[in-house]
């Protein structure tokens, strides 16, 4: 059976490695993004008969109808990936990055729920045949863990989108549909090379793939990848707030305004 895999955020970073990962594994994809020249150089890299989709996440309309030709073309997908997303530095004190902080959640969040929601019903229907392969798929972040100083947005948005694939979660198993949320650390993407400051444990995007695939193959509830930052991950959750903020108050920040 040919693998169908639906990605947000295909144009480049892991959203361009994951699509390169499964069309070498013969898959049928659905690939959007908002850039259609990137967009349409990865289609033809990859043998030119995927889907594109060129539009912003935060366009429910869009993503409804990428999802009727997607579904109409191919039919229900084995596995969605909602990667899209954006990060910057934000302040709160800071009006001018309140349109910012807004753009932030409207992607990161809200543009999640939307890549979602029009396949659902395809896929609770497809799952009645018993397939077992259904994914639905999130990346979050180990930003979302504990709040990062000058990241409000971005912080903000991942331990959203980390709370809400749980209730999806819940709300997908007896459907048999299984819903895995993916927490990167820090990997080789565009999004993290204006980062100026060491990055701890940083992982190639094409090993990023890979290992975010072994993740969804087996249908993990969640995981942090690399596993050093998963260990680094359990540590924070358990920290008081008072070594917590001792350590991190005076963290490395990411440069405001870069929306990435």
């Amino acid at each position: 059976m040919t693998l169908k895999v639906f990605i947000t955020g295909a144009s480049s970073g892991i959203g361009e490695a994951l699509a390169v990962y499964y069309a070498a594994q013969g898959a049928r994809l659905g690939l959007v993004a908002r850039r259609n020249e990137f967009l349409e150089a990865l289609n033809q890299r990859l043998g030119g008969q995927h889907a594109c989709y060129t539009l912003d996440v935060s366009d429910a309309p869009a993503l409804h109808a990428a999802a009727a030709d997607f579904l109409a073309r191919f039919g229900a997908p084995d596995i969605i990936i909602a990667n899209a997303g954006v990060s910057a530095g934000t302040l709160t004190e800071c009006e001018e990055d309140l349109a910012v902080f807004r753009r932030v959640m409207d992607t990161n969040v809200f543009g999640m729920a939307a890549t979602f929601a029009p396949f659902i019903p395809a896929m609770k229907a497809a799952g009645s045949d018993g397939r077992k392969t259904q994914r639905l798929v999130g990346i979050a972040s180990v930003a979302g863990i504990r709040g990062l100083p000058g990241a409000e947005a971005y912080s903000a948005s991942k331990a959203a989108a980390i709370t809400y694939l749980e209730s999806l979660r819940l709300e997908m198993r007896p459907y048999g549909i299984k819903v895995v949320t993916i927490a990167p650390g820090y990997i080789e993407t565009p999004m993290t090379a204006v980062n100026p400051y060491q990055m701890p444990f940083l992982l190639p995007v094409d090993q990023a793939a890979e290992r975010f695939a072994a993740t969804i193959e087996r249908g993990t509830s969640y995981a942090v990848i690399p596993w050093q930052m998963g260990v680094v991950a359990k540590l924070l959750r358990v920290l008081p707030n008072w070594l917590y903020d001792r350590l991190f108050t005076s963290a490395p920040r990411k440069p405001r305004g870069l929306l990435k």
